[in-house]
């Protein structure tokens, strides 16, 4: 792909899309920074160059044509501005043009605003070309929508490329399907089967042993165990079947943690996997199983995680994640994690600086683990 170290960028208009889609509060205020940190490269790059920069991103999923102060990009601005110490201005009319005043950055409100932007509107597309000189794709968690702001523009801007963290992304991910150290451990959480089915054959197959907790984790085991009051999901039965009888790699909790309620003042038991109550919830893995996955991975040359284990929101049910985290900072193994709420764990157990390489893609993430292509990506590796 082309990349925005491969241009003359100086004194250019650059439309730089990035994700700044971060978890806010109910105030409004963002509990997780990793997308935005994670972003800065590219812009403070662009600074540097002295580009004239006007970023473009979404937030949450607001109805098109509707403004909603919710999801607006206001604290996303306030905090560009404290951390690039260069001064943001927040645009919320700009589709017939932005006038740049004293060289500050402006920032476009949310891009789900506008209509047509998911179903990727040919004249919205356009528009957004039609603000710069260079559009430079570094949203690698939207690469994989044909939206008007990730996808549209590229077929009409001037010229087109990868940012920094999308060349980064494409990079360390590729580290992992064509050049691996070898075993390769996979950690698969998450609530759904449906929706991780591809991605569990594909790790089942490139990895010595493939570790599943979560509602993922709880659908298998309900095929030869009564999993009580637990999440599951009934309807994939058939590809929780499907997955048990090809793949002896699996590694399932033997263990876990119960209750019947998920709080902080919650009354628990770790139980072994066949003692369950109907009225009892699985929230965590338990002691046996958190020692079989910690020497599991002490082994391991790679290590990739999607999903977290248990309801690692309350102290009480994230040991299993606290000790997955642990576990991977401590080996010597090249480790890549990605997925917001995957994410949310890493920085509530300060391991941001700790692994590898941190993905900010979820779906995209996934989709390209899976071997598929995702459209973004194709389209700009098609031009020179």
């Amino acid at each position: 792909m082309l990349s925005i170290l491969n241009l003359n960028i100086e004194n250019k208009i650059l439309l730089i899309r990035s994700d700044l889609n971060v978890p806010l509060d109910k105030k409004g205020n963002i509990t997780s920074d990793i997308r935005i940190r994670l972003s800065l490269p590219t812009i403070k790059y662009a600074l540097e160059k002295k580009s004239k920069i006007i970023i473009a991103s979404h937030l949450g999923r607001p109805m098109e044509g509707k403004y909603n102060s919710l999801f607006s990009l206001k604290k996303i601005a306030i905090y560009l501005e404290k951390n690039l110490k260069h001064k943001v201005i927040l645009k919320k009319n700009y589709l017939n043009g932005c006038s740049f005043k004293n060289n500050e950055i402006i920032l476009l409100e949310n891009v789900r605003f506008n209509i047509g932007e998911k179903n990727n509107n040919k004249k919205l597309s356009k528009k957004y070309a039609s603000l710069c000189d260079i559009f430079v794709m570094d949203a690698f968690a939207t690469s994989h929508r044909m939206h008007s702001s990730t996808y549209g523009v590229i077929n009409f801007a001037k010229k087109s490329c990868a940012g920094l963290l999308l060349i980064n992304e494409i990079k360390n991910l590729n580290r992992f399907l064509k050049n691996p150290i070898k075993p390769i451990f996979s950690i698969i959480g998450g609530s759904k089967i449906s929706t991780k089915f591809n991605i569990l054959k594909k790790l089942c197959k490139l990895s010595e042993k493939v570790i599943v907790g979560g509602g993922i984790a709880n659908t298998l085991l309900s095929l030869n165990n009564n999993i009580g009051n637990s999440l599951y999901e009934p309807n994939a039965i058939l590809l929780a079947q499907e997955i048990n009888k090809k793949y002896k790699n699996i590694i399932m909790p033997i263990d876990c943690i119960v209750s019947t309620s998920i709080n902080n003042n919650a009354l628990i038991k770790n139980k072994n996997i066949n003692n369950i109550l109907k009225n009892e919830k699985i929230l965590d893995i338990g002691s046996k199983t958190i020692n079989i996955i910690k020497n599991s991975l002490k082994k391991a040359g790679t290590i990739l995680w999607n999903g977290p284990i248990g309801v690692f929101e309350f102290e009480k049910f994230r040991k299993g994640t606290e000790i997955i985290i642990k576990s991977i900072i401590n080996s010597n193994a090249f480790s890549i994690v990605g997925g917001g709420d995957t994410l949310a764990a890493v920085e509530l157990f300060n391991a941001f600086d700790k692994i590898s390489y941190i993905s900010t893609g979820g779906g995209a993430f996934l989709k390209y683990i899976e071997g598929n292509k995702l459209p973004v990506i194709s389209i700009l590796e098609n031009i020179s």
